[in-house]
Parts: structure tokens; C-alpha cells; sequence
């Protein structure tokens, strides 16, 4: 991977301290020439020591690369605690930074399904495979 040991470069812009939410959030501008992009968890890493937090308490969304290449823009967040993270981030991104696990449940379509199926039988009386009868 002579990826990783090219050279990037952080600059935050925008930077705003929001002790309501226990966290500092800010504009990221990674510069990396000769690289494709920067993974999220190599961002949150570099961000931790920048600004001398865990990695656990930053969170990296958002990022965009410009057209050409050598840099991309997102959005970070850190956070005073990991706690505050899991008391204010999104569930998704909880999940995708492994503190919290995926709730695993059916898909759209098939709770729709299920749905419009319970819809037919109200009102009736719960017997086993209860059908309506069809007329032709």
C-alpha cells in the first residue's frame, strides 16, 4: 500500500466550538496529491492528534473530492467524550464507526406487504388462515 505513506495535508476552516452539544465542529480541506482520497477512519485518526482527541470521540462525514483530484472537503466533528458521540451522532454513523450495531428488520417492501395484509383481515375474527372470499 504505498498509498498511506503518501503525504496529506489537514486545514480546518469554519471552526466552532458548541458546548450545548459537548463538541467542536469544523470545514475539513484534505489535500492529498498523487492520492486517489483518504479513508474516513485515516481522517478521524489524524484529527485525533491534531486537535489531541480519541479517535472514538471524532466523527468524519461528508467528504466530497474535487473535480481533478489532490483534495476534498467535508465535515468533522469532535467531541468532548465518547459518550457525548453516542449521545448526539446519528445512529448510522454510530454503526459505521462499530460503537453501535446495525438493527437488523425486514425490508421496505416487505413491510409494506405485511401491512396491507393486516389491512384485509381487521375486523375479523383471528382464526387460523383466515382468507376473504373471492368472487368471480
Amino acid at each position: 500500500m504505498a498509498d498511506r505513506e503518501q503525504p496529506v495535508t489537514l486545514r480546518t476552516r469554519k471552526f466552532i466550538r458548541n458546548p450545548l452539544l459537548g463538541r467542536k465542529q469544523m470545514v475539513v480541506d484534505v489535500l492529498h496529491p498523487n492520492r486517489a482520497n483518504v479513508s474516513k477512519d485515516e481522517l478521524r485518526t489524524k484529527l485525533g492528534e491534531l486537535y489531541k482527541a480519541s479517535k472514538e470521540s471524532v466523527s468524519c462525514f461528508g467528504f466530497r473530492t474535487q473535480y481533478g483530484g489532490g483534495k476534498s472537503t467535508g465535515f468533522a466533528l469532535i467531541y468532548d467524550s465518547p459518550e457525548a458521540l453516542k449521545k448526539f451522532e446519528p445512529h448510522y454513523r454510530l454503526v459505521r464507526y462499530g460503537v453501535a450495531t446495525k438493527i437488523e428488520k425486514a425490508s421496505r417492501q416487505q413491510r409494506k406487504q405485511r401491512k396491507n395484509r393486516a389491512k384485509t383481515v381487521r375486523g375479523t375474527a383471528k382464526t387460523k388462515g383466515a382468507t376473504k372470499d373471492k368472487k368471480k
